[in-house]
């Protein structure tokens, strides 16, 4: 499989000894390009999950979706990014313009920052930190931040009750999806992105294969806890617009909303991502130990397993969505504290007996 760090250690080269630039300017165009990478990476995604949305509910619902403007109404998106662009953005009266300001800020600083920690291929992980795992679940929850600022800087009485459901929800899920990654990290022994990934290469190497039934558990338990974390539906008591119009963003116009409205959608693709990372390889091929079929698999690059693993959990997330109602907030808690917390934890005990018992497939 193609090492995308010999693209990387090839242009450090060009920088530094080709044109003789020293340690600052190389360093500084590097972290610019990887930061408009990141950003055009975001920004592309984003459309695409949109229109993915938008479809996948259609299909549910017996319809057709956005079908006019472009072909199979693919242009549909970019038509409602310019209008985003141009509309209005306005401020509250007796608003703390401070908070108001910040939110959607924080929002889109912690959805992007959890965005670079995902492992695209071999040698392409942007954030690579040996406590890459805590890392990420440290900058995700600014997010948590930015929602709670949101509803309660923005002086409307929905959006203070949307931010009181949001910060309750979110924090609450936050310790079932940290129990499911810390489960992972027993078993590999490593935080570091690439580590973990690498762990699972080789045949019938992804964690759901090597770890069996507690990391089967675990992998469940994250993606029903991923999915309130990004506050999709049926978990989607923060946006709950019979009762709260938009939530906590309700006040928010141009790319204010907008804001909240990408990182929702990246959040989306974020869960996925970290699933599709910590328990199905990440961009590990499928090997089986036949060698025919492992050398053909090995030959799909890294970046396109990683991305249709990604988008295959995305798909199963809105097709949770939209088939199952929304639940009330006494319902998401106690799911959360009578029964997905005290699963993960329990699988967390049995991961690390297994582990030490040497009873995972080797």
């Amino acid at each position: 499989m193609f090492d995308f760090s010999i693209v990387s250690q090839w242009f450090d080269h060009l920088l530094r000894f080709t044109l003789g630039l020293n340690d600052f300017w190389s360093i500084l165009i590097e972290c610019v390009l990887v930061g408009v990478l990141i950003l055009t990476a975001y920004a592309l995604i984003a459309i695409a999950l949109i229109f993915m949305e938008r479809k996948v509910c259609a299909y549910f619902q017996c319809r057709l979706g956005p079908m006019r403007v472009g072909f199979w109404g693919l242009l549909q998106v970019f038509a409602d990014v310019l209008k985003m662009l141009i509309k209005e953005i306005f401020f509250v009266d007796k608003a703390d313009k401070f908070l108001y300001i910040v939110a959607p800020l924080l929002v889109i600083i912690g959805s992007v920052g959890a965005f670079s920690f995902l492992p695209w291929n071999k040698g392409a992980v942007i954030l690579n930190f040996n406590v890459g795992v805590f890392l990420l679940t440290a900058i995700s929850s600014i997010g948590v931040v930015g929602i709670f600022l949101a509803g309660w800087g923005s002086n409307n009485k929905y959006s203070v009750v949307s931010a009181m459901r949001g910060a309750v929800q979110m924090i609450s899920y936050e310790m079932s999806l940290c129990l499911c990654l810390i489960t992972a990290v027993i078993l590999t022994g490593t935080m570091q992105v690439s580590g973990i990934v690498e762990y699972q290469t080789g045949p019938w190497n992804w964690l759901i294969f090597k770890g069996h039934i507690p990391a089967l558990i675990a992998f469940f338990v994250f993606l029903i806890a991923g999915n309130a974390e990004a506050n999709r539906g049926p978990f989607d008591m923060a946006e709950a617009e019979s009762e709260l119009t938009a939530g906590h963003h309700t006040e928010y116009s141009g790319m204010g909303f907008g804001f909240f409205y990408l990182a929702e959608f990246l959040n989306l693709f974020i869960i996925a991502g970290v699933a599709a990372m910590v328990f199905l390889g990440g961009w590990a091929p499928i090997n089986i130990g036949i060698e025919g079929f492992d050398q053909v698999m090995n030959y799909i690059p890294g970046i396109v397993w990683f991305m249709a693993k990604a988008f295959a959990l995305v798909w199963v997330l809105m097709w949770i969505k939209w088939t199952f109602p929304r639940l009330r907030i006494d319902q998401i808690l106690k799911l959360e504290w009578k029964y997905l917390m005290p699963l993960a934890l329990l699988n967390l005990v049995v991961m690390t007996v297994v582990v030490a018992l040497g009873l995972y497939f080797k």
